[in-house]
């Protein structure tokens, strides 16, 4: 079927629909969603049987949906309309929620509904859920919908409309979620109040609230224990850059804040001179779960296993350090197998452009950050004593992609989205060893093409691509039990010894080749040209991301129907 996809922005949401759907053999382009004169020529160029919209945040013009079927997916159950779905369904403590597939029409989200499914709340933040059971959930139900698409054009099946009368029906019209909505009262809440009102918000657009008497906007909040003495709302210590903070029957980490007129940045960046006069309080590298920070290490009979959970996967300079330290920990355990788990949402998303932004010099920190991550990918590739195994929870992009493939072995969960380029971010070169471990993996002419196209890549496509080894686990936790299963299988191997021997070997004749160092340097050449040359695209783009600006245009690597030869993927 050729589909066009009509969106806001390339959301994971929308890479994880693109990617399936373009498995699943339909003819896909991408437009954004930038004005009804631009929706309307693409309809032209690209002459679509229908009109997919996974991410809108306004309505599509009657001159479209009145003669195309144009389908929308909303993060929702069947009923619910209004742009805070997810906002009202987390602040309420919904225990079940959904996503549904509906027919465009004049009223948003009032159309009648093709397919949808549900799912059971997790308490984990607006994104997060975003991320994983909504995507899941909108996936199916897209699917099924255009399974219904030859049905309902040969007039043998018609969506149904929701009768607000029909107690099936749950959902209602909720209003857009203002902050008087979610603002917190940290004398009167309750710790399980505060932390559901800051995960509403997560992503955006956080909960307006004070830090140090200065205002600010809070996000990635975590539990803590209760401290004993502490005045709620009272600030405590620090760790990883979040800082504690107490209420009525606990206490809270705010990982991240948005001061006015700045960026998201870790809470104890954004108010570096105030939050130092707060007691560090370090997270041990071994600890119970429970206890949040940055880094964990567990052990498993033989196998290691090292998380590190950055917020949205961005890794600065001094998380790099971190991490390094971590892994040289986990070095002198008496272990087989390091398992390199990530954090659940993002593997890894490379340098940490925030933190970029707002640095002194964004050339400097780009590039103390670049040699950061290529020291963390070094310290992995010279893990000579111990097999490694990189296990993919969540999504990862650019340099994370790259420093997953300096592992042994790489796996990674069904519904994880690759996007391993680096040139959407203003031509930037990319390093990490990239030019030794992408070809290493797919040969040379398919590491060109995966640079060149600029797509995400699902884990099934690169599994069988040999990008990465495996593809499993239909949702986390089947994932994590099954990567501890293959980990202690691995370490347990009779021929552990062999297949140890022969990842020296491997490494030691690669070496002889070409030393690591070359390829570094060669990478870091071009890097250094990006950040300090004449060609000013990666700033421009770097800081277009990080502040959010509105699109005002579709990259044509998205938009095929805009190729100058206007032929379709199918027919290119």
């Amino acid at each position: 079927m050729r589909i066009l996809v009509l969106t806001h922005s390339f959301n994971s949401l929308t890479q994880r629909l693109f990617d399936a759907l373009v498995a699943d053999g339909h003819d896909l382009s991408v437009e954004f969603d930038i004005a009804d004169s631009v929706t309307e020529e693409a309809v032209a160029l690209f002459q679509p049987d229908l009109l997919l919209a996974p991410f809108l945040k306004r309505a599509i013009p009657e001159s479209v949906w009145s003669r195309l079927p144009c389908l929308i997916v909303h993060p929702g159950i069947v009923g619910d309309r209004g742009p805070s779905a997810l906002d009202w369904a987390i602040q309420r403590g919904e225990a079940e929620w959904g996503a549904t597939v509906l027919q465009a029409e004049a009223e948003m989200d009032a159309g009648p509904v093709w397919a949808s499914r549900v799912f059971p709340m997790r308490a984990a933040p607006k994104a997060s859920l975003y991320r994983n059971e909504v995507t899941d959930a909108a996936l199916a139900a897209v699917r099924e919908a255009i399974a219904r698409f030859d049905e309902w054009r040969a007039g043998r099946w018609q969506p149904q409309r929701p009768q607000p009368d029909d107690p099936a029906v749950r959902g209602t019209l909720q209003p857009l979620m203002r902050q008087a909505d979610r603002a917190i009262d940290w004398a009167g809440d309750d710790t399980a109040t505060i932390l559901a009102r800051i995960r509403a918000a997560d992503g955006f657009p956080g909960v307006a609230d004070a830090l140090f008497g200065q205002p600010c906007h809070l996000f990635d909040a975590h539990p803590a224990a209760f401290e004993p003495g502490a005045t709620p709302g009272q600030l405590i210590a620090r760790r990883d850059g979040a800082v504690l903070r107490a209420t009525r029957d606990g206490a809270v980490w705010i990982g991240h804040v948005k001061r006015p007129g700045g960026v998201k940045l870790p809470a104890s960046v954004a108010f570096a001179a105030e939050a130092a006069g707060l007691p560090d309080r370090p997270a041990p590298l071994m600890r119970d779960a429970a206890d949040w920070g940055e880094l964990r290490y567990r052990e498993e009979g033989a196998v290691g296993m090292l998380s590190f959970d950055f917020y949205n996967g961005a890794m600065a300079t001094d998380q790099c350090r971190r991490l390094i330290d971590a892994i040289a920990f986990a070095r002198t355990r008496p272990t087989r197998v390091l398992v390199l788990e990530g954090g659940a949402d993002f593997w890894s998303n490379g340098i940490h452009l925030n933190r970029i932004e707002a640095g002194g010099s964004a050339a400097d920190e780009s590039w103390a950050n670049i040699n950061a991550i290529d020291d963390v990918c070094l310290a992995i590739l010279q893990l000579s004593d111990r097999l490694t195994v990189a296990a993919l929870r969540g999504n990862a992009g650019a340099g994370g992609c790259f420093l997953a493939l300096a592992a042994d072995h790489v796996w990674a969960r069904e519904g994880v989205i690759l996007n391993p380029h680096y040139k959407n971010m203003g031509n930037l070169y990319g390093s990490e060893y990239w030019t030794y471990l992408l070809p290493g993996r797919v040969g040379d002419a398919a590491a060109r093409a995966i640079m060149a196209e600029r797509l995400p890549l699902g884990a099934t496509r690169a599994a069988r691509t040999g990008l990465i080894d495996a593809a499993f686990g239909a949702d986390r936790p089947a994932f994590e039990a099954e990567v501890l299963a293959r980990a202690r299988a691995l370490a347990e191997a009779p021929d552990y010894p062999a297949q140890l021997a022969a990842r020296q070997a491997r490494r030691a004749a690669d070496e002889a080749v070409k030393p690591l160092s070359a390829y570094r340097d060669e990478e870091l050449a071009r890097m250094h040209r990006n950040f300090y040359g004449f060609d000013p695209s990666y700033h421009g783009a770097r800081y277009h991301f990080v502040m959010k600006s509105p699109q005002s245009w579709t990259p044509r690597h998205l938009a095929r129907h805009r190729d100058r030869a206007g032929a379709s993927p199918a027919k290119r």
